[in-house]
């Protein structure tokens, strides 16, 4: 980037950062030469992309103008600003444990006639102890500069660690897995607020193909996935909702992940797909039961002819509105403590018929003992054995790149 366009980006990001901070904005003196963090002009949080160990990346400083004379920057990992950041963005990052990473050549030094410093290298040394469920970040900071302000916005980078995971996954495709499990009374949410999850991928599109359903015991005020509603096409996700239909703008593809979102606050329905909104529906201000899953297509004889062929993970249950922050960074996992996680199926036992709840919140499920309507209008007939259908994946295709 040219000395023009970084004045020209650095002048944007000061006029949004002087919103915040009047007495900065008002001060600031627009001609003076500072020093920043190279790449937080446009974003303090960077992805470091880390395939296999060691793995470097380099973090240099940036003067807005050409220096005079040299200039020394030294560099700090500071993993106490990890909670600050969280804390003004509502995000959830972790900083990384011991042993993970080492900064090698902190001092660095702008020459004279530069506007870029020598290197400090970031080193990932191991990843042993890194929690698939966790998105890290390392917070380089500028520690010192010697002769030049430095620009308190733009003066950490946050490199979030970003590593290919592999992952097990339930696979959906036989329609005579297709049931419901029922939780007990006492375990029944009235969820005034929510957020419903799931990770799946097809292999292909048909008619009309459900996927699943988070609902109540009776069935009312449901949350139900479909794809190829009639009128839509094959590959549109439907969204029916306590308040109608949420047909997605997206139009999905096959052999591809993707991490469906579906929230509530108590006055929108809105669906996410991979944290970005994709449509919206008004709701009614009243809380939604929810008491049951339901895999695929199971009511009455339905169970062939809207079969959904693909697979499912991550599966999720939270009594909370995320955020679109917090969405994007539960893409591959989440942590099975965070707030407001009811219930967490990963779906990735790999053997047996168990889906086991990651919270410890005992929302396990047995597909051993399920329930379905099996002809309209007989209602449920309960202790039905569908764990011989049960089947699982981990192959090639099943990796998310956090």
């Amino acid at each position: 980037m040219n000395i023009h366009k970084i004045k020209a980006v650095l002048l944007g990001g000061v006029l949004a950062f002087s919103m915040f901070s009047c007495a900065e904005g008002d001060s600031f003196d627009y001609n003076k030469n500072v020093v920043l963090v190279s790449g937080t002009e446009t974003s303090p949080v960077v992805k470091f992309v880390v395939e296999d160990t060691p793995s470097t990346y380099a973090v240099t400083a940036t003067a807005t103008n050409k220096v005079s004379e040299n200039v020394n920057v030294t560099f700090a990992i500071d993993n106490s600003l990890v909670d600050s950041y969280n804390e003004a963005h509502n995000t959830n990052y972790f900083s990384v444990p011991e042993g993970t990473v080492t900064l090698e050549n902190a001092e660095t030094v702008i020459e004279k006639g530069k506007v870029f410093s020598t290197p400090a290298t970031v080193k990932i040394i191991s990843t042993e102890n890194l929690d698939d469920a966790r998105v890290y970040v390392i917070p380089v900071t500028i520690q010192q500069v010697d002769g030049l302000e430095v620009l308190a916005p733009s003066k950490t980078i946050y490199l979030q660690i970003s590593r290919v995971i592999n992952f097990t996954s339930l696979n959906i495709s036989n329609p005579e897995l297709y049931s419901n499990f029922m939780f007990d009374e006492s375990q029944k949410q009235s969820l005034s607020n929510f957020t419903y999850e799931v990770k799946f991928y097809s292999e292909e599109w048909h008619s009309i193909a459900r996927m699943c359903n988070f609902s109540s015991a009776d069935g009312s005020r449901s949350n139900m996935l479909r794809f190829g509603e009639i009128g839509m096409d094959v590959n549109c996700l439907q969204w029916v909702c306590p308040t109608g239909s949420v047909p997605s703008t997206t139009r999905f593809s096959t052999n591809r992940w993707y991490t469906l979102s579906l929230t509530y606050d108590g006055s929108k329905f809105t669906m996410y797909v991979d944290g970005v909104k994709d449509a919206q529906l008004d709701g009614d201000g009243q809380p939604v039961d929810f008491q049951m899953f339901e895999i695929g297509m199971s009511w009455t004889t339905y169970r062939y002819s809207q079969y959904f062929k693909g697979r499912i993970a991550e599966v999720r249950v939270w009594n909370r509105a995320l955020t679109p922050a917090e969405l994007q960074m539960g893409l591959c996992a989440v942590d099975p403590a965070s707030e407001g996680l009811v219930a967490y199926w990963k779906m990735n036992e790999g053997e047996g018929h168990i889906f086991h709840d990651s919270t410890g919140n005992g929302y396990d499920m047995d597909w051993s003992n399920t329930c379905r309507e099996m002809s309209e209008g007989a209602g449920n007939v309960f202790g039905l054995d569908y764990s011989q259908y049960v089947g699982w994946d981990a192959d090639e295709k099943n990796t998310c790149v956090q």
